[in-house]
This record gives structure tokens, sequence and C-alpha cells, in this order.
């Protein structure tokens, strides 16, 4: 029989989730496709088993912390899991706003080549179970500025994180003695950053790194177990969703700015690889509010 506790606060203008914790002890509750509008991070204590997300699928084990972005489309199999769950809202605490100050967003959130998860090493597993634990109490038991202590744990969690993974980077690419593959595939990350709102085709990064379609694709897809149309596609929808909630600008001028000349087109894309219309998210997600 599953069992999980929750902790849930709510948006009160809107009635929505802003912040909440959840702790369970069966995969059950993460056995489908979930695509949720806010900011989700799963850590997995005990346990093993599969995850899929986006396009690519994954094994993991305990003490491996999972971050989604909005909208991101993920599902867990496999053996039973245990460990707790904390899902924000952008409106509650916004990622692309406080990057600066917490240097999540391109590390744990909207990394596009690295696995979406990072192993919990023994002294930052302390660490973060104690801010949960401070999450918690804070929780039960609301008093004054209780949002601004909350984001304050939560920025504490993020960097955590946000270290472990930037040091464990390195290791998630497998070497090899011929390092022109993975000198390859930095060249093409740095040209898909540079070029993504002109260039959307596989064959114009093959024609740009001097390679060929066939051989850049193989690679690709070796190394981050995704296609180029795939990181290409990702990538675009990262900038979209980032212009969705930070601007007013219109759902045409976005998709102008990002390369579509017809906005019909690049709203049917969007929903393709978002799950959601352009419309949708933005009405879901919201307009960037403040400064929290």
């Amino acid at each position: 029989m599953e069992k999980q506790t929750s902790l849930t606060l709510v948006n009160p203008q809107n009635g929505n989730l802003a912040f909440k914790l959840l702790t369970f002890d069966n995969g059950s509750y993460f056995d489908h496709i979930q695509r949720n509008n806010y900011y989700s991070l799963i850590w997995i204590t005990e346990g093993s088993g599969k995850v899929k997300a986006d396009f690519a699928e994954y094994d993991f084990g305990k003490d491996s912390l999972f971050a989604f972005s909005t909208y991101q489309p993920f599902m867990f199999s496999g053996a039973k899991i245990k460990g707790t769950a904390l899902y924000f809202h952008p409106d509650f605490f916004c990622i692309h706003k406080h990057q600066t100050e917490v240097a999540c967003n391109g590390v744990l959130f909207n990394n596009i080549y690295q696995p979406p998860f990072t192993f919990i090493d023994e002294s930052s597993k302390d660490i973060l179970n104690l801010l949960l634990g401070q999450m918690k109490a804070e929780m039960k038991n609301a008093a004054l500025a209780q949002y601004e202590i909350l984001i304050s744990y939560l920025k504490i969690f993020l960097i955590t994180s946000s270290r472990l993974k930037t040091l464990q980077q390195p290791e998630s690419v497998e070497l090899i003695a011929d390092m022109k593959e993975p000198f390859i595939l930095q060249n093409l990350k740095d040209a898909i950053e540079k070029d993504f709102k002109k260039k959307h085709s596989a064959s114009e990064y093959a024609e740009m790194l001097n390679i060929s379609s066939k051989a850049l694709a193989k690679i690709t897809k070796n190394y981050f177990n995704k296609t180029i149309t795939e990181l290409i596609s990702e990538r675009i929808i990262i900038e979209a969703k980032r212009e969705l909630y930070l601007t007013q600008k219109t759902i045409k001028e976005i998709a102008y700015e990002l390369g579509y000349d017809d906005e019909h087109y690049f709203s049917r894309f969007f929903k393709t690889n978002a799950e959601v219309s352009p419309q949708f998210y933005r009405e879901t997600v919201g307009f960037g509010r403040g400064n929290a």
C-alpha cells in the first residue's frame, strides 16, 4: 500500500500550488507521465529503476536527485522507490530571475546535454536533509514571513545541488582516448547556443562543424542519448518558455525572434514538444511578477 505525506502552500491569488513537499515510499506516484506547470525536485533515497525524461531514458539508483522544469515530461519505472519530492511554482520562485543568486538554470534545470539527475554524496545528504526538515517545520507552523523563510531554504537547497552537479558533470561524459569526439560535441553545444534562433536543422550544424550529418548524429546519440534535432528543439522550447513567462511579448513576436515566420507553425511545434500550447503555458505558468 502506498504511503505518502504532503504539505502544500497555495497561491492565495489563484488557488494554484505555490510550494509543496511530498514524502513517498512507493513509485506508483510517478509511474505515469508527469507534466507539471511547476518545477519538480525528486530525491530518490531508496530503490532503483529507470526514468524517462523528454526523449531519453536513464538508469538510476538511490540518492539520485532529479530536477525537472515546467511541463518537462517524465516518469519513473522499475523497483520500489522511496524519497521526497519538492515542488515550486515560478510565481513562488523563478529560477530565471534569480539565476545570479542560485545559478541552477542550465545546471540542475534546462540542461539538455546532461542526464537530469545528480548523485547526492554523504556530506550533501546531511545538508539537504536538514533543509527539508526546516522546510517541513516552517510549513507545519506558519509564522511571520513564512514565504521568505521557505525561499531562503529553497535557495540553499538549489545552490548545494547545483554545486554538486557542477562537480559531477565532467564525469557524466565517458572519457575516451580519442578526444576528437568530445571536442566536436563541445563545438556543437556552442553552435546550438549561438544559432538556435536561426538554424533549426541538424544538417546545418553538421555543415558548420565540417562533419557528415550521419557521423555527427551517431556521436551525439552516443554521448547525449538524443538526436541533434531533439537538442535543437529542446533549446528552442527552453527559450520560448522563458519568453512566455518573463515577458508580455505576443506569441507572434516570440515566434519571429526564434526564427519562425509562421506563428501557427511555431505554436504546433511548441505543443508537440511541450505538450501544451504557448497560450496555455502562459496562462498556467503566468507572467513573472515582482522579484520573488
